[in-house]
């Protein structure tokens, strides 16, 4: 049976402001997405038996636990056809619980990639809708650019960000996503800011406007996010990303930034990062649409 691979990328957030609280509990977001070439890979083979299976993930993670399975089985129930199946394997590179995007990234490119396997041709906004379902990141990964987004992550505005390469260090301490935001102590209320508001002409030299309002209640409820950002805070301006535990400074070299983690503290993992501007996911799917008969 054929397997076929396809890239997942990471992304960081280069601010995350938190600018208020919805009725139905989840929070209203500004936040600027940065895609970078760390990669899980997803390989698919398809079927016609109709299950679902994931042969490979993330240790300790149940497959019916995995946004992959669940991802699969949301976009078999759309397309109506009970008899559309595959078996997954992800293979992870992108630390779970890093506040990098990983498991949203995997979703992302499951639907995408079985959306062409299974020859459904689903626009990219249904695919979307979809993946909100799944996880606020989701669309992001699914649309494949940088961008500006609002809500509470979907509203996803393209920006062309200056080429950057980035230091990350992710102390082997996961945070959850859901404990980070419902803390009492969670600033809400950050003003929107434009785009001319943010990008800067010293940028990566000089960090952007605005900070991640997660930040700060992440690094005093856990002592792992906090030591890692004061550890990296001293070879550039070290920022969390997302709701952590993962923390990145911005260098304008790739080796200022292989440079910014030398004497990196065991155990901690240190990745060194390009931004992109667009997924590899969108060069894959166009290759597999040209050998396409």
């Amino acid at each position: 049976m054929t397997r076929d691979g396809w890239p997942a990328p990471a992304k960081l957030n280069l601010f995350l402001h938190v600018t208020g609280l919805r009725s139905d509990g989840y929070h209203e977001l500004q936040t600027l997405f940065q895609l970078v070439d760390l990669t899980d890979e997803i390989e698919i083979s398809v079927s016609r038996d109709g299950a679902i299976t994931r042969s490979a993930g993330l240790a300790g993670l149940p497959p019916d636990a995995d946004l992959v399975v669940r991802a699969a089985r949301r976009l078999r129930d759309e397309a109506g056809d009970p008899g559309l199946g595959a078996d997954l394997r992800v293979l992870k590179r992108i630390p779970a619980g890093a506040g990098l995007g990983g498991g949203s990234s995997d979703a992302a490119t499951t639907l995408v990639a079985l959306n062409l396997l299974w020859g459904l041709d689903l626009p990219a906004a249904r695919l979307a809708a979809l993946g909100l379902e799944l996880g606020a990141d989701v669309p992001l990964f699914i649309r494949g650019t940088s961008a500006l987004a609002r809500g509470i992550g979907e509203d996803l505005q393209p920006v062309a960000i200056p080429p950057a390469w980035f230091a990350i260090v992710f102390p082997g301490h996961p945070v959850a996503t859901r404990d980070a935001f419902q803390a009492p102590e969670l600033t809400r209320n950050s003003p929107l800011i434009t785009i001319s508001g943010f990008l800067s002409p010293e940028w990566p030299v000089r960090p952007l406007a605005g900070r991640n309002d997660l930040e700060p209640v992440v690094a005093a409820r856990h002592a792992p996010v906090r030591a890692a950002l004061e550890w990296l805070g001293t070879r550039g301006e070290a920022r969390m990303s997302g709701s952590g535990g993962a923390v990145y400074a911005a260098f304008a070299t790739e080796a200022a930034a292989v440079a910014a983690l030398a004497g990196l503290p065991a155990p901690w993992v240190g990745f060194v990062v390009a931004g992109i501007a667009r997924s590899p996911l969108a060069a894959r799917v166009a290759a597999a649409r040209r050998r396409s008969p």
